[in-house]
């Protein structure tokens, strides 16, 4: 099995992974807040953690992956008041839009799709937890955490007490103990809420990810070997919820924190103060989920990516020069009787060095425009090499699956084989008006 190894932003180095049960890999991605509907950002960590999931399936890993829709929010409160519908049916729609959109840029649903909603009870009850430990406190129906009450509050982000206190502003009759503090249970009278020994209320951010990642991998004691998420959520959220996994249950949440880079819109970061804040479904509708997966590819994940009309016209460009090789890959093999499911997976290593290297997507991808340049070659000579093009097939077919580029292959019939031998027979005779009529045949069937 080839050695993985991932940037740990928890120390801030490279690290060969090594799973907490051996042979099973666990990973939680934070998702979206569903409030509106999502931009392109909100998938940049969709498919990078995307490709790490099919890497260490592809690896023979029994992988598990959660990725959470958060549902709970003043954001979500807002909107729903604006659009004058109630939050769960904001929520829903968000959600059904933001999956389906998932399918479209060829990533793999999650295994768990938790949402705050339906863990409230745990929530609550892992706040009570804190409180009685001494980790957290009560005042007035909100509840805060403690940082004092923990050793090594910013070592994930480099913020530590001292440096936040230091730049800290002088609350005037705040309710926390100290300015830093954060956040578990916020009283409220306004949007949903729910019942608990503090006040009617809701929780906080930090502390509805945390806990679902507890509640889910509880026969792991709460602790996942892989937390990812953009690099805007490494201060303060994933800080904040490792502080709880601290406090609660003595361990640091996961073993590796992965963050990815911003989106860049004609080198431009996407913000809405700008204006350029590009909506996920139109960007799909317009050039297609793969090429926009294909687009995110092309960068290292940890750097930005930009997004401009030349880098998603050439991803679509490349990615048409794939379809087709892949396709006229398949054709031929069929003709000669191959039957390509029966075809082994390859035994390699260059593809596979460069996407175990931290997840390094464009040095993979490098290796697979190689391939796709091998097979063409390959068509092209006569007589077939029907060895050297199975070999071709099954590395494209590997390297799509891990990357997530979900090109299709006909599946020919007996009578779609006897029609593109009667194409290449007219052809040959130069029977022009009857291979025309059999050409458009078999583009219409997608063989072409």
């Amino acid at each position: 099995m080839h050695k993985v190894t991932l940037w740990n932003s928890l120390g801030n180095e490279l690290q060969e992974f090594k799973p907490i049960v051996p042979g099973k890999v666990s990973i939680y991605v934070c998702g979206p807040t569903v409030y509106s509907s999502p931009h392109i950002g909100n998938f940049r960590p969709a498919i990078v953690f995307d490709v790490l999931r099919r890497l260490f399936i592809s690896l023979g890993y029994q992988v598990t992956y959660v990725s959470n829709y958060t549902d709970v929010d003043d954001k979500i409160i807002a909107r729903a008041k604006e659009l004058g519908i109630k939050e769960g049916a904001l929520t829903e729609q968000v959600i059904k839009e933001y999956a389906t959109l998932i399918d479209q840029i060829g990533c793999l649903q999650p295994d768990v799709k938790p949402r705050p909603t339906t863990y409230m009870p745990e929530i609550i009850s892992y706040i009570e937890d804190l409180v009685k430990n001494g980790s957290a406190y009560a005042v007035d129906g909100d509840v805060y955490f403690r940082i004092s009450s923990i050793a090594g509050y910013g070592e994930l982000s480099g913020n530590t007490p001292e440096q936040l206190l230091n730049g800290a502003r002088i609350e005037v009759n705040s309710k926390k103990e100290s300015p830093i503090d954060f956040a578990l249970w916020k009283k409220t009278d306004e949007g949903i809420q729910w019942n608990t020994p503090w006040s009617l209320g809701r929780p906080g951010w930090h502390t509805e990810c945390c806990v679902m990642i507890n509640s889910i991998f509880k026969d792991q004691n709460g602790l996942i070997d892989i937390h990812g998420g953009g690099f805007d959520l490494k201060f303060p959220h994933h800080e904040n919820e490792m502080a709880q996994a601290k406090a609660h249950n003595h361990n640091k949440l996961a073993h590796y924190w992965l963050h990815n880079g911003f989106i860049n819109i004609n080198n431009e970061k996407m913000s809405k103060s700008l204006g350029n804040v590009l909506l996920a479904k139109d960007v799909v509708a317009e050039y297609g989920g793969l090429a926009f997966r294909l687009m995110m590819l092309n960068a290292y994940y940890r750097a930005p990516v930009s997004f401009s009309d030349d880098t998603i016209k050439e991803a679509q460009v490349n990615l048409e020069k794939l379809q087709t090789t892949y396709k006229q890959l398949a054709v031929q093999l069929q003709l000669q009787g191959v039957d390509l499911k029966a075809i082994k997976k390859p035994d390699e290593s260059a593809f596979y060095d460069a996407i175990c290297e931290d997840l390094n997507t464009p040095n993979a991808l490098s290796v697979l425009y190689e391939e796709n340049k091998t097979a063409n070659q390959l068509l092209r000579s006569r007589p077939l090499n029907l060895s050297a093009l199975q070999d071709s097939f099954a590395r494209l077919k590997d390297y799509f699956f891990v990357l997530g580029l979900g090109l299709q292959y006909p599946n020919l019939t007996e009578g779609d084989r006897e029609l593109y031998n009667q194409y290449l027979g007219y052809k040959a005779a130069k029977n022009f008006a009857q291979s025309d009529l059999l050409r458009e045949q078999l583009i219409a069937k997608g063989i072409l």
